[in-house]
């Protein structure tokens, strides 16, 4: 059964395909069902909002960077930069991962956002040969936890964990006390959103990550990741943050703040994507292996809380992918491994 058939909570936009989903005679998933039970979520934000402002002051000043963004340059991080600068006032080191399929839209975006907003900015590009034998193989194989896949495709997985590690490598390296990430609401939980790295946790998530792509890749994967020295200095361990998980979240505001500051949207990229091609091609090999698009969980999120509406929810998802742009996505991971 596919996400097409499968009944969908009427009320978010949750399939009784996706993993842990129980839709009720009323035709509502247990995730709504929860969240109405639990209406204490805006007085929690409030606490991670104050407690994120006390991290901020305590550091201030301190160190070359006040905070590290892994910044995209899609909306979202796009806005998150935004506050960082205008809001908060920081010292912002912003550093992106080229995974080789961002559009040019979006690296045009990047250039005017760090230029009008007065950030240093750093790009990472990874051997483009090396992350298409990764992408290609993602897209053949499931070589993460399932429960991972529940958030984000394989690739997408992937991607971020170069990302993830290049920045904790930046921030331990060049002692910066916060990675800030643009995550949408729906993207990771409340819980989560403002985390101290303990080293030890690291070190078993980078063995569980590490382990199955040096497998694939090669000892030449290891270079992206931590080594020793890195964990010989637990205390330039950052704490990860971020910030749209407790802040107000509003596409309008969003849109407005980023236009005023040169973004404008790409028109080569999907609906669930502001900044990279490669997410069509992996959104639409997720849903032909698990039968879900891998954005439903982040959309039923909004959707619950209400910053976005269920219907533009359904067509963000029921949206097909472009196959010129599918194909030639293909066409280049192929041309690499030939």
């Amino acid at each position: 059964m596919t996400e097409c058939t499968a009944k969908v909570c009427a009320e978010c936009v949750l399939p009784e395909t996706f993993p842990g989903v129980h839709i009720d005679e009323f035709g509502v998933c247990n995730h709504c069902s929860e969240y109405k039970s639990n209406l204490s979520e805006t007085d929690e934000k409030v606490k991670y909002q104050i407690r994120c402002e006390e991290l901020f002051e305590q550091e201030r000043g301190k160190h070359h960077y006040d905070a590290l963004i892994c910044y995209s340059g899609g909306k979202d991080s796009s806005y998150t930069l935004s506050l960082l600068k205008e809001r908060y006032h920081l010292n912002v080191l912003a550093a992106t991962l080229d995974n080789g399929f961002i559009s040019p839209q979006a690296l045009k975006n990047i250039a005017s956002l760090v230029e009008n907003l007065g950030v240093d900015h750093l790009f990472f590009k990874p051997n483009f040969r090396l992350l298409a034998a990764i992408f290609a193989h993602c897209a053949e194989n499931d070589i993460f936890p399932v429960k991972t896949l529940e958030r984000a495709s394989t690739i997408c997985t992937a991607c971020m964990t170069f990302t993830k590690f290049m920045a904790l490598r930046l921030a331990i390296e060049d002692d910066i006390p916060y990675v800030i990430y643009g995550w949408s609401p729906g993207q990771a939980p409340l819980t989560s959103s403002i985390m101290k790295n303990n080293p030890s946790m690291v070190k078993m998530m980078q063995h569980s990550v590490l382990t199955p792509l040096r497998q694939m890749a090669g000892d030449e994967i290891v270079k992206y990741f931590l080594t020793q020295r890195h964990f010989e200095q637990p205390e330039r361990f950052p704490y990860n943050i971020h910030p749209l998980a407790f802040l107000p979240y509003d596409e309008d505001q969003i849109y407005s703040t980023i236009s005023r500051l040169g973004w404008e949207p790409p028109r080569d990229v999907d609906p669930n994507s502001s900044n990279c091609q490669l997410n069509s091609y992996a959104n639409v090999i997720h849903q032909q292996r698990f039968g879900v698009n891998p954005y439903v969980f982040e959309l039923a999120h909004l959707v619950r809380t209400g910053c976005l509406d269920r219907q533009a929810a359904l067509n963000r998802l029921n949206l097909s992918a472009d196959a010129g742009a599918l194909n030639k996505v293909g066409n280049k991971l192929r041309s690499y491994l030939e």
